[in-house]
């Protein structure tokens, strides 16, 4: 195809990405505004209590009240209609349930305050279950099983990623519902603990759910500056996998990459994630962390639709995998 039917498609195309955490520092919407996204999942807690949480949220809301360009999303119409409109939808998502605490309740709570998808894990053990860097994954915990049956009563998509292998094999076996990998890459292109293997992509395509390509360089090998072709690649297994309409896009860009922080910065931060255990030294290797050459940063997403164009990928593929797969998801899961 032309250089014009790429920018037609980029124009035209829903774009969601599944997780950003860079955009925990507001500025950065406009980035994602520039790259020509329709909506994106800002991380809005991953290791903190429940007041913390409340807090974010609200300070969340009060940043959309102020920036009438902005919208918090509650159905799969509210990114439709932002597409319409000019605006932009945000699908306030958590990295991991600690902000559940040990109360349930709190899950419609969160939903009430516009939260749509709850991570089981970071990492870590927790109370529902165990992360993907822990040693041995006992599986979903019985507040685990209860967690996913709230989840699927409140409308609430789940997300599997950082999490272990069995804990989530066990969620989705348990829910009645799609349930995701926001981001994470299969193991079958490169083994990392962080990524996933063929049983648990399937699994997540039999339940009618998606899987987030990300572009955090060490998920995708051990190449500093990966290309574009080898996040590529990672896509190219998916879909031969899992099929094209169960793969989607969770760069999981995050605010101590390159070019957002300084090299003192991101190295301080790779210290405290190892010094807490919320990382792994076998897993994520010090910085500076380059996004994939073509889209280091959102800005430049139209690279990614030139090149999928370049490589085979049909308009009607690179549309499933932008934005329509999620749709279809959020439409079971949250409703028109």
């Amino acid at each position: 195809m032309s250089v014009q039917d790429a920018e037609r498609i980029h124009r035209e195309a829903i774009i969601i990405d599944d997780v950003c955490p860079l955009v925990q520092t507001r500025k950065y919407l406009d980035w994602y505004q520039e790259g020509g996204f329709t909506a994106c999942a800002p991380t809005v807690a991953i290791y903190e209590n429940a007041w913390q949480t409340v807090k974010e949220l609200g300070a969340w809301h009060d940043h959309v009240r102020r920036n009438p360009d902005l919208v918090i999303v509650r159905r799969a119409a509210d990114i439709e209609q932002a597409k319409r409109d000019g605006r932009f939808g945000l699908i306030l998502h958590f990295q991991n349930t600690d902000p559940i605490e040990n109360d349930l309740n709190l899950v419609d709570a969160y939903k009430a305050l516009g939260v749509g998808v709850m991570q089981l894990c970071y990492n870590v053990r927790n109370r529902v279950g165990t992360g993907a860097t822990e040693e041995k994954d006992e599986g979903l915990s019985r507040f685990g099983e209860k967690f996913v049956a709230r989840c699927h009563d409140a409308r609430v998509v789940v997300d599997c990623s950082h999490t272990g292998r069995q804990t989530t094999l066990d969620a989705i076996a348990a829910s009645q519902r799609p349930i995701i990998f926001s981001h994470a890459n299969p193991k079958g292109a490169f083994d990392c603990q962080r990524n996933i293997d063929d049983t648990q992509i399937r699994a997540i395509a039999e339940k009618g759910g998606v899987i987030g390509m990300v572009g955090y360089a060490y998920f995708l090998g051990r190449e500093q500056k990966p290309t574009l072709d080898t996040y590529i690649d990672h896509m190219d297994y998916l879909v031969r996998v899992a099929g094209v309409e169960h793969v989607c896009i969770g760069l999981d860009y995050f605010r101590f990459q390159v070019p957002v922080a300084t090299d003192a910065e991101a190295q301080a931060m790779y210290d405290a994630a190892i010094s807490s255990g919320k990382w792994s030294r076998e897993t994520y290797l010090p910085p500076p962390y380059y996004y994939p050459a073509g889209i280091e940063t959102p800005r430049t997403m139209i690279n990614l639709t030139r090149r999928l164009l370049e490589r085979g990928y049909s308009e009607d593929a690179v549309k499933k995998i932008y934005g329509r797969n999620l749709l279809r998801v959020y439409r079971d899961v949250w409703g028109e």
